[in-house]
């Protein structure tokens, strides 16, 4: 007999072999000489109780011979002499739509504009330690795109755009631990990503695919409504019929090209504020009722909504044991974001707490037009560089200080490297999200005991949330609106919000042109 059955067990327990085999013996009513095997199928914590327990969702053979699944494995082909198929951007949508082209059978042409994984290191190294930023190797751009650098977060709230498993399985088949497979909330960690992004990498060339960094797309080209071919800034000309346009939420010069073309781009709404920094210590008090975290749990996190003068206010990819990073694509903008390492094991936990915003904000800075929300985006950036007092050095506030409008006379350490300065926020959100976060912050502490205190500071501007820009494409088979062979793809056109959900659409958008080239 095969059961599938949930136990909660207290941390240490579930993290030892013999407790859970007792507590599935317990649960099945069975001697555990019948239990001749078990896997785990889910793992989450629940900490609504005084007691946070860790639940199991457990698949038992009883009296059954243990059938092990055989490790997954992608079916590849050699796609060398294979039609081909351009892709822009070596994010996850780039990458995963790259592998799912060469199982289909076509060959993928990987147009990077920044650096391996490796190298752009040194110009991250170079942001923090000197506030230099390289417009074409940063946070945002380079091989693994936003996600290499920025923690690895691999939940997504929705399945109905595509498998997730799948993709889980891909990023354990390429190195990232098994625990992946079954926690309810999987993270790989930025310090073990960039082995993983070489992986796939590696196994795109080995099948006959092309990656081509420092090769930024400058222009594509059109015979008529079709595309014709791309050229890109080392010189190079590729003639094509199918593009894959992953580029990322933050390719403000691809918006542009498309728009200077009269390609149709739309204005989308977004969301933006700041990074919020507490101890790590005090949010797992908060969550897990306790003066010390136990050390089978895993350090807390938290998630946070409210609606405050008609605009929702949430919190937003939170960071526990984390780091707050810089994350400008060019210089004289101050942009944040958090990442984690795979251990989760620094003393601060972070978060971004952002506003919506939408046309209607725009346009009371007289910005209009397809591209009004990224003029916007922009002009927040470069106000908190001008208050910050440049290079990368990030303005900063207590929460207490914010909301009662006072200047922090000190700041609290910060895991923020490059640095920062004692300002109001107000000076650098615009009025319509300040007043809003003011008032959610309030709320919040409401919410979560301890939340609410100048130990937290608020750090501007986490305002990479999502893309400014919607690239309009057909809902049935994914081209763009007007111009044929032209797909639109992940966060930079406004159809994905994170890792997994950018490499489904980038395979689907591969699935979508493989119809077209076995015509």
């Amino acid at each position: 007999m095969i059961k599938t059955i949930n136990i909660s067990l207290l941390p240490a327990a579930a993290a030892d072999e013999q407790s859970v085999k007792n507590a599935i013996s317990a649960e099945c009513a069975v001697s555990k000489k019948r239990i001749t095997g078990y896997s785990i199928l889910k793992r989450s914590v629940d900490a609504r109780s005084r007691q946070p327990q860790i639940v199991l969702q457990v698949q038992v053979f009883i009296d059954e011979k243990v059938v092990e699944e055989p490790p997954f494995k992608p079916q590849l082909h050699d796609v060398t002499n294979a039609p081909h198929v351009v892709i822009v951007g070596a994010g996850p949508a780039g990458l995963f739509a790259a592998l799912k082209l060469i199982e289909l059978g076509i060959k993928p042409i990987i147009l990077e504009r920044g650096k391996d994984v490796r190298s752009r290191r040194r110009d991250l190294a170079a942001m923090n330690k000197e506030g230099i930023v390289n417009p074409e190797s940063n946070y945002c751009f380079g091989e693994g795109g936003a996600g290499t650098y920025s923690d690895g977060k691999l939940y997504t709230r929705s399945t109905k755009r595509g498998n997730v498993t799948r993709i889980l399985q891909l990023f354990h088949h390429y190195g990232a631990d098994a625990d992946i497979l079954f926690d309810a909330h999987p993270h790989i960690g930025t310090n073990k990503l960039p082995h993983i992004i070489s992986a796939i990498r590696d196994q795109i060339l080995e099948c006959g695919g092309e990656v081509h960094f420092n090769s930024k797309l400058l222009d594509i080209m059109l015979d008529g409504d079709a595309i014709s071919g791309v050229k890109t800034s080392d010189g190079n000309i590729i003639k094509c019929q199918w593009v894959i346009l992953a580029t990322g939420h933050s390719a403000r010069d691809i918006f542009i090209l498309l728009h200077n073309k009269g390609i149709k781009v739309e204005c989308k709404p977004f969301a933006l504020g700041v990074r919020i920094e507490h101890p790590q210590l005090l949010i797992d008090q908060a969550q897990y009722h306790c003066k010390i975290r136990d050390p089978y749990l895993p350090p807390s996190s938290y998630s946070l909504v409210a609606q405050e003068n008609g605009k929702g206010v949430f919190s937003f990819c939170m960071c526990p044991g984390g780091i707050i990073a810089p994350a400008a694509t060019a210089p004289g903008e101050i942009v944040v974001n958090g990442w984690s390492p795979s251990k989760r094991n620094n003393p601060f936990a972070n978060s971004g707490t952002v506003v919506s915003v939408d046309e209607h904000d725009f346009a009371k800075y007289k910005f209009t037009g397809p591209l009004a929300a990224m003029h916007y985006q922009q002009m927040v950036e470069q106000n908190a560089y001008r208050i910050g007092g440049g290079d990368l050095v990030a303005p900063a506030q207590r929460m207490v200080d914010f909301v009662e409008g006072k200047i922090s006379s000190t700041l609290p350490a910060c895991s923020y490297i490059p640095g920062i300065s004692t300002n109001a926020i107000d000076k650098v959100l615009p009025i319509e999200v300040s007043g809003a976060l003011r008032k959610a912050l309030v709320d919040f502490g409401k919410k979560m005991k301890g939340y609410y205190t100048n130990e937290a500071i608020l750090v501007g501007t986490e305002s990479r949330t999502s893309s400014p820009v919607r690239i309009p494409r057909d809902k049935e088979t994914l081209q763009h609106i007007q111009i044929k062979g032209l797909y639109p793809c992940a966060e930079g056109a406004g159809y994905a919000g994170g890792i997994v959900s950018a490499a489904i659409d980038g395979q689907r958008c591969a699935e979508a042109i493989a119809l077209l080239v076995k015509k």
